[in-house]
C-alpha cells in the first residue's frame, strides 16, 4: 500500500519513518512538511494511507481533508485529543495522538482496509490478531517535549508519571524529565495495560509495583506513591 507523511515536525516525521520501514507493508512515496504540498502527488500517483497531521502551516489538515473529494485512507497524528470527534466524523480510519507507540501505530493500521490487496485477509488477520507477536523484539520508545528539546525514552523505563504544577514530572529509576504535556495526555497515550492513573495527580507503571499497602503503593525502589479513594476499587478489580 502506498502512503504518504504528511507532518511538519521533524521528530514526529522519523518515528512515522521508522514504524512504516518496520512494517515492512507500506511503501512510502513521500514526506511533507505542508498540506499544499502534497496535493500534486494525491494529484498523480495511486496513494493509499495518508498520514495527517492536524495542526499544519498555512492550512490545517482538517480543513485540506475537507478540501479532497475523494481522499486516501487517512490516519490523523496529533498532540491534541480534542479533534478526535471531528476527525472521525470525517471517516478517518484512527487517530494518533503523540507521541504514540509501534503497538498504537499497528493497531491503526490493522485498521486499514485492504480489500484491492490480494494479500489482505492474512496481513490484516496478521497485524490483528499477533500484534504483541510482533511487538516482542521492538523498544517502545516515546519523545518527550520538554522546553525545545524532544528527549527519547523507553516506556518500559517510566517508573510514574506526576502532576508538578504546569508541568508533569516523567520519573524513570534514576532520573527525571519534565514535560509540558496534562497527566491525561499521558494517560491517554501510554498503553492502558501497563499504565493507571491511580491518583489524581500519578498515573504509575504497573509492572513496577512490589505492592499495595493499603491507600499506598510501593513502587521499586520503594517509592511510595498514593492510592486515591476515587480510583482504588477500579485500580484493585483491574490489577489485584
Amino acid at each position: 500500500m502506498n502512503c504518504i507523511i504528511i507532518e511538519d515536525q521533524m521528530p514526529a516525521q522519523r518515528i512515522l519513518k521508522k514504524y512504516i520501514e518496520d512494517m515492512g507493508t507500506l511503501n512510502l512515496v513521500g514526506t511533507y512538511t505542508d498540506a499544499l504540498e502534497a496535493m500534486e502527488v494525491l494529484n498523480s500517483e495511486k496513494i493509499d494511507v495518508m498520514f495527517l497531521d492536524i495542526h499544519l502551516p498555512k492550512l490545517s489538515g482538517i480543513d485540506f481533508l475537507k478540501t479532497l473529494p475523494n481522499p486516501p485512507q487517512v490516519i490523523l497524528t496529533t498532540a491534541f485529543s480534542e479533534y478526535a470527534l471531528e476527525g472521525y466524523e470525517l471517516n478517518v480510519v484512527d487517530y494518533l495522538l503523540k507521541p504514540f507507540s509501534f503497538q498504537r501505530f499497528i493497531q491503526a493500521i490493522s485498521k486499514l482496509n485492504r480489500s484491492s490487496d490480494p494479500k489482505a485477509t492474512s496481513v490484516s488477520n496478521l497485524q490483528a490478531n499477533d500484534v504483541e507477536t510482533e511487538t516482542k523484539n521492538h523498544t517502545e520508545e516515546i519523545y518527550i517535549k520538554s522546553g525545545y528539546e524532544y528527549i527519547r525514552i523507553n516506556i518500559d523505563d517510566i517508573v510514574f508519571i506526576m502532576v508538578d504544577s504546569d508541568y508533569t514530572e516523567i520519573h524513570l529509576a534514576n532520573k527525571k524529565h519534565l514535560s509540558s504535556e496534562s497527566l491525561r495526555y499521558w494517560e491517554d497515550v501510554l498503553p492502558q495495560k501497563k499504565f493507571k492513573r491511580i491518583h489524581k495527580s500519578y498515573i504509575i507503571n504497573t509492572t513496577k509495583i512490589n505492592k499495595v499497602s493499603g491507600n499506598q503503593i510501593v513502587l521499586e525502589n520503594n517509592i511510595k506513591v498514593p492510592l486515591g479513594r476515587a480510583f482504588k476499587n477500579d485500580f484493585m478489580d483491574r490489577f489485584m
